[in-house]
């Protein structure tokens, strides 16, 4: 029964993002953080060439200035980060939890990730300001895929030694 306890780490990081995905995007704009506590202006000559489209509005400095620029990066790795370690505590806990071969563990850990990733965009549908993405979702999964190569990477090196 107490290695069940295990679950409790996928399951409280699902929490965590509930949360985050449930707060409007007023709450949660660093913006104003970034403008008052770091004078970004350096950084434009080096990141003012970048321009793209993402869900029909361009990202670029000119649209979103500095700040609003480095935010839109720090929202999209914060998505990949935070399913990075989703994918490793799911990992943990089927691996503590189950008798599964490494790839059968890896392969749950990663669909159960990208379910939650999916499930969590379409939350997000229903908060105010927020507006659900696929992009999203795939950004997660890359999140997760790149947690995946690092435990693949720990295993050859561990069954190595």
């Amino acid at each position: 029964m107490k290695k069940y306890l295990y679950w409790l780490l996928p399951i409280s990081w699902m929490g965590i993002i509930y949360y985050s995905s449930a707060q409007p995007y007023e709450d949660q704009d660093v913006k104003p953080l970034l403008t008052n506590t770091v004078d970004l202006s350096f950084l434009t000559p080096f990141v003012d060439w970048i321009s793209f489209t993402y869900h029909h509005s361009e990202v670029s400095v000119a649209e979103l200035g500095t700040a609003g620029f480095i935010e839109f990066f720090l929202r999209k790795g914060a998505h990949v980060g935070v399913f990075f370690v989703l994918m490793c505590l799911f990992y943990v806990a089927l691996n503590r939890t189950c008798d599964l071969k490494f790839r059968s563990l890896m392969i749950i850990s990663f669909c159960l990730t990208v379910a939650y990733a999916g499930l969590d965009e379409f939350h997000q549908g229903f908060t105010a300001n927020r507006t659900p993405y696929i992009s999203d979702v795939v950004l997660d999964g890359v999140g997760a895929a790149i947690a995946a190569l690092c435990l693949l990477l720990i295993k050859w090196k561990t069954a190595t030694k």
